[in-house]
């Protein structure tokens, strides 16, 4: 079955992919104080392997993006989920800081970015209308993580303790992820079954990796993601453990990750709505500004009901603006390099990701205070926007035409 209905199959897989693979890797913030406490490793210590996760992620993206270009989504996506499961399990025995560091750091990170960047590259090649809610629809799965996996991942610490909670998320992805992942398939337009009217609609379709990645669209989308996730990536990573210094229990503070999870779902689906309608890249520029300000806000809230007025706002916009650099990647770039182009984009976003965990850690050990983080993370937000307002012009008509 591979008919223009199984499109929606595809973003219903991705989503679930998503959700799974990045709530296995989110866990780790819902342990880092349970797991300082159990095993007397400092937080900056346990934090770093998420920053070794995202620095792993960006070796892996563009190798899996490239990988799915010329193998298919599908075979890379199986292999990831099962790669993700062992190395969770393998995790979550570990008997060292460096041997922990090592398990979830390289494995969990690298075999998430198996999924990402060769799901949103297919994703983009079964549009042709409907695209920027299409990736949107893909990336609300990733949302829907601090919703379930968070939650179940605190749950199931408070009755197994963080080890046998980890191993237990380890089985849950190779039971849910393995079997999603045959159900990915490449898109007609990659299968011989390409109509004229997508082949006329194909941008640039006579360019190579080599020249598509020294263009001025590829610079500016690599840099813009890479500040935009450093924007976010403290905030996201230290938010609860921020909220517990701050007196909320860990139970309460784990909603507040749940609250940015479900705002970001209206944000992903609004922002690719309005995407398609105004523009891929003036929405993605608008939606930059408002979350360095938002990330701001956390420094002055300390009590339960302003945390959720913040993650609400910052859930809203964090999580809109991501889909948005898939479909520029597709309005600028030809479909048979998506899944390399996605991926070093990408790449950009999970060095920007690695920042987070690492320097807030860092933060708080020498402060005893996250409030020079979230001042840092403006500081990130504002360089994202300032970066895509001096490239507009590269995107030429692009940048406020919406997406086909």
């Amino acid at each position: 079955m591979s008919g223009p209905a199984y499109r929606w199959v595809i973003v219903a897989a991705g989503g679930l992919l998503g959700c799974v693979a990045v709530g296995a890797m989110f866990s780790l913030p819902v342990f880092l104080l349970p797991m300082a406490q159990d095993t007397g490793w400092s937080v900056t210590g346990i934090s770093s392997a998420m920053t070794v996760g995202f620095l792993a992620m960006a070796l892996a993206s563009m190798a899996w993006g490239n990988l799915s270009d010329r193998y298919g989504p599908r075979r890379v996506v199986l292999t990831g989920s099962a790669v993700l499961a062992a190395s969770l399990a393998l995790a979550s025995r570990a008997a060292s800081l460096i041997e922990f560091q090592l398990l979830f750091g390289l494995l969990v990170g690298a075999s998430t970015a198996a999924v990402f960047a060769p799901m949103m590259a297919c994703v983009t090649g079964w549009f042709e209308t409907q695209r920027g809610l299409a990736v949107s629809l893909v990336s609300a799965g990733m949302d829907m993580a601090p919703m379930t996996m968070s939650p179940l991942a605190a749950w199931l610490a408070g009755h197994h303790g963080w080890r046998g909670a980890m191993l237990i998320i380890a089985a849950i992805a190779a039971i849910l992820m393995i079997p999603v992942a045959l159900l990915v398939r490449r898109p007609p337009a990659l299968s011989g079954a390409r109509p004229a009217a997508m082949a006329a609609a194909e941008p640039r379709s006579d360019m190579t990796v080599g020249q598509a990645v020294r263009t001025p669209q590829f610079i500016a989308l690599m840099l813009a993601n890479f500040f935009c996730c450093a924007t976010h990536s403290g905030p996201i990573f230290h938010t609860v453990s921020y909220a517990q210094t701050c007196g909320i229990p860990m139970a309460m503070a784990v909603t507040i990750y749940s609250v940015e999870g479900l705002a970001g779902l209206g944000g992903r689906l609004a922002f690719g709505i309005l995407g398609d309608r105004y523009g891929a890249l003036r929405v993605l520029v608008i939606g930059l500004l408002v979350q360095a300000f938002g990330v701001l806000s956390y420094a002055f809230v300390s009590t339960l009901e302003p945390f959720y007025a913040v993650a609400a706002v910052v859930g809203f916009v964090y999580a809109g603006t991501m889909p948005l650099y898939a479909v520029l990647v597709r309005e600028n770039f030809p479909l048979k390099m998506m899944g390399t182009i996605i991926g070093g984009t990408a790449m950009a976003g999970s060095l920007g990701m690695s920042t987070g965990p690492l320097v807030g850690g860092m933060v708080y050990d020498h402060f005893g205070s996250y409030a020079p983080m979230y001042i840092g993370s403006c500081t990130m937000g504002l360089a994202a926007t300032l970066v895509l307002v001096a490239y507009r012009s590269s995107f030429g008509g692009l940048a406020g035409k919406a997406a086909a």
